[in-house]
């Protein structure tokens, strides 16, 4: 009998350290920023789904009081532990999967999702799953790429989904309407 844990589910080694390297540059070039201006105003309780190396850890205000933050991806997840250790906020960094988050219902007054519905396996789920652990209120934050306004590029976008893209970029679809999807989760988008 063998035992497993959620990250056996979720292991893309090469895309974590390619990822740590394009982040930090990314971060260098603007990313930081528009960390910043996503997590501010936050308060309270707030969940991160998909952490990631804990990029956002630094930009949350002071006025939060915890973050509990989902990362199945084992590399990722160390290096988020590293950085839950710096931050300003307290910040417990777990092993967990956005379609089955590891939180009680209605326990959060905001949830956080940076850089990770592109490569949820059915953002539908991830999002009913955030909807769930949101309190009545709370607020979905979000810093995502999404399909391309021109159809060019979208089309582009979709080859690469349909043919390699996913496969290299740790499960990321680069042609997903993220924006319809959360306004179809019944979140209202205001900015």
């Amino acid at each position: 009998m063998s035992v497993s844990t959620m990250a056996d589910a979720v292991n893309h080694p090469l895309f974590a350290r390619f990822y740590l390297r394009i982040s930090a540059e990314a971060d260098r070039r603007g990313g930081a920023d528009h960390r910043r201006k996503l997590l501010e105003g936050l308060s309270g309780r707030a969940i991160e789904v998909g952490a990631g190396n804990g990029g956002n850890f630094a930009h949350y205000p002071t006025e939060v009081d915890e973050v509990l933050a989902v990362e199945p991806e084992p590399r990722l997840r160390e290096e988020a532990e590293r950085a839950a250790k710096t931050g300003s906020v307290a910040v417990r960094v777990v092993d967990g999967l956005a379609d089955a988050l590891p939180a009680e219902d209605e326990s959060f007054d905001a949830a956080v999702a940076s850089l990770v519905l592109c490569s949820v396996p059915e953002q539908a789920l991830a999002l009913a799953e955030i909807r769930r652990v949101l309190r009545p209120g709370g607020e979905l934050r979000f810093y995502e790429h999404v399909i391309a306004r021109k159809p060019a590029m979208a089309r582009m976008q979709r080859f690469a989904d349909a043919t390699f893209y996913p496969h290299i970029a740790g499960g990321c679809h680069a042609a997903r309407d993220t924006g319809a999807a959360i306004e179809a989760a019944g979140f209202e988008i205001e900015q």
